[in-house]
């Protein structure tokens, strides 16, 4: 049997902790650089999510004062037939569904041009 210096095992020891401490120090640089850019990222998707949420509600408003302004434009058009003749008051149903399919055909065209225009 032969016996192992202490010494060489001391100093082989040191350089194997040397060289894992220069490792760990390589990762650690690394870690920091993966979580600089992952906090980066991060916020660049909240600012971007913040940037759509604004035009999403805007569109929605948009949609949703076209959709009643095209109900009260036919309204006030089977009004007014009704006023000035007498078919009173079929003239207003009339063109307040007319207003309403308007309403609704729009809303349709608007949403299908904002899906395919991502």
């Amino acid at each position: 049997m032969s016996k192992k210096n202490p010494a060489a095992e001391g100093d082989e020891r040191s350089t194997q902790d040397a060289a894992l401490a220069t490792r760990l120090d390589r990762l650690k640089g690394r870690l920091a650089e993966a979580r600089a850019d992952h906090d980066q990222r991060r916020m660049e998707r909240e600012q971007q999510t913040v940037s759509m949420s604004g035009s999403a509600m805007a569109f929605g408003l948009r949609l949703s004062s076209a959709f009643v302004g095209s109900v009260l434009v036919g309204a006030a058009i089977g009004w007014a037939i009704d006023h000035f003749l007498p078919t009173s008051p079929w003239g207003l149903i009339v063109f307040v569904l007319i207003g309403f399919v308007a309403g609704l055909v729009n809303l349709i065209k608007a949403a299908s041009v904002k899906r395919d225009g991502r």
